[in-house]
């Protein structure tokens, strides 16, 4: 039973129809809900700020302007709204018409036979005709380890409806979750979230989900091997530093082993970081080296001219070494009358004199 507070005290009513409520709004993403009831609100309302845009929406609703147009985008194919663009410059700058859902339901079906909108019943009885949908409810029922209630029923039908699914990816999704956290089945709305997830990257088969978690897994590897190198095998990597790798591999096209090579680098370096290795590799970026074999060679060609710097400063000091001795050579001796003398004296007595010379002149000190 549902029933309303009745307040004298008037803040204001938007009259939402029962069409939007019982057809539209329960197949949407609840994002795109909010989106449309807070835009229809201020269409109805004569003393809404004329300056309210989708700007203002995405700050109300604490989201980027980007969901906020997606959500239009969304509204604009079910043909209940229509967008039109204010400005050729700015992207994001729509006025949006909201279309009377009663004409429209009216306009969009036989008038001389009244379709009744289906009921929850109806779409149960009419999956089990299919028998692709029988077998995936029974392989969640599995996994889950209990039957689905009605209401799950009915939500996962929405959800194949909404992205376009295939059962596979929905049992492939409900396998998935489970294994995210010690086995434990996971609610429907852990499930939707992860559909949603894969329907924004574009995954639309359980051979690209799988594809998915393997480039997944090796990029993860390469966010491990580089923190292990720097010596951090005790943390995870932060959201800055996944960034900054991810520039190597996505926008660089850096290999794995051109990351690891340049993580070598750091071995000496007393305080090793991701920012001393992304010097390193942007570096290399900017010379145009983009595989190990350019670093290679680069680093050849820096021995080989330090090579010759070395043979260059040896034979300019050798030069001026020998221009040293050179000139020493050929100074002049410097002989005074002293050293003449003293020669001259000498050359006169044999060597048997001048020891016989020597021994007088010890035997007089001793005789003293």
């Amino acid at each position: 039973m549902f029933f309303k507070e009745v307040n004298r005290k008037d803040s204001g009513d938007t009259i939402i129809s029962n069409i939007f409520i019982d057809i539209f709004m329960p197949m949407a993403n609840g994002l795109y809900v909010q989106v449309y009831l807070m835009g229809y609100r201020q269409a109805c309302d004569p003393k809404a700020n004329p300056n309210f845009n989708n700007v203002s929406l995405a700050k109300n609703l604490g989201v980027p302007l980007s969901d906020v147009i997606n959500a239009w985008k969304y509204w604009e194919q079910k043909n209940i709204v229509k967008m039109h663009k204010n400005g050729v410059d700015d992207d994001f700058d729509f006025s949006i018409e909201f279309i009377d859902l009663r004409n429209y339901y009216n306009n969009n079906i036989d008038n001389s036979v009244v379709q009744p909108v289906q009921s929850d019943t109806d779409k149960l009885l009419e999956a089990r005709d299919n028998p692709s949908i029988v077998r995936m409810f029974n392989s969640i029922n599995k996994i889950i380890g209990r039957p689905l209630a009605p209401s799950e029923n009915i939500k996962i039908l929405e959800l194949i409806n909404e992205y376009n699914l295939t059962p596979d990816l929905v049992v492939y999704a409900y396998e998935y979750s489970k294994e995210q956290k010690n086995g434990n089945p996971k609610p429907i709305n852990y499930v939707e979230s992860v559909l949603r997830g894969w329907y924004d990257a574009n995954i639309i088969s359980v051979e690209d989900a799988k594809n998915s978690f393997v480039a997944r897994k090796d990029r993860y590897s390469i966010y491990r091997s580089v923190l292990n190198q720097l010596g951090f095998s005790n943390r995870q990597p932060t959201d800055s530093e996944k960034e900054i790798i991810d520039i190597w591999i996505d926008k660089y096209n850096f290999s794995p082993e051109l990351i690891s090579y340049a993580c070598s680098k750091s071995i000496n370096t007393p305080n090793p970081s991701i920012s001393y290795i992304n010097g390193i590799i942007e570096n290399w970026y900017s010379k145009d080296i983009t595989t190990l074999e350019d670093v290679k060679k680069e680093e050849e060609e820096f021995r080989a001219n330090k090579q010759k710097e070395i043979t260059k400063t040896k034979t300019e000091t050798k030069n001026h070494n020998y221009n040293n001795n050179y000139n020493k050579d050929r100074t002049p001796k410097v002989v005074t009358r002293y050293h003449n003398s003293f020669n001259e004296h000498f050359r006169k007595y044999s060597e048997d004199e001048l020891e016989a010379k020597l021994l007088r002149v010890q035997n007089s000190k001793k005789a003293k």
